[in-house]
């Protein structure tokens, strides 16, 4: 599915508008600004990346698991993506996930890929 130029503007101000929002501690304003922004664009990586991030401050850690997932499903080979959603199963007690994202990580850092293009 792709967004038009006037809807990716939107996504983008108000991706950055959330960014300011988690920047002074205010996290319950960045997240429901992240959550538009996967609205309005599904495939929006940043978007979903962020979202779980700050829903994991928030201590609301299964739906922050799921920000995640969605993040290394569209990117399955970010070192980053893997590292929080490691993260966030370790929040939440899940700890077999929790080694099988840390190793995911692992290969990428090591320069591996998850997933072959």
């Amino acid at each position: 599915m792709s967004i038009t130029p006037e809807q990716e503007s939107t996504r983008d101000d108000l991706f950055d508008d959330a960014n300011g929002d988690l920047a002074l501690g205010e996290i319950a304003d960045a997240v429901e600004k992240y959550r538009q922004c996967v609205e309005l664009d599904p495939e929006f990586f940043d978007g979903w990346h962020a979202l779980g991030m700050a829903l994991l401050k928030l201590d609301q850690v299964k739906e922050a698991i799921g920000a995640g997932m969605m993040a290394t499903t569209l990117r399955p080979n970010d070192l980053l993506a893997w590292t929080g959603l490691s993260q966030m199963y370790v929040r939440d007690g899940q700890i077999a996930e929790a080694e099988d994202a840390k190793g995911n990580a692992r290969i990428l850092s090591l320069g591996g890929r998850v997933v072959k293009d």
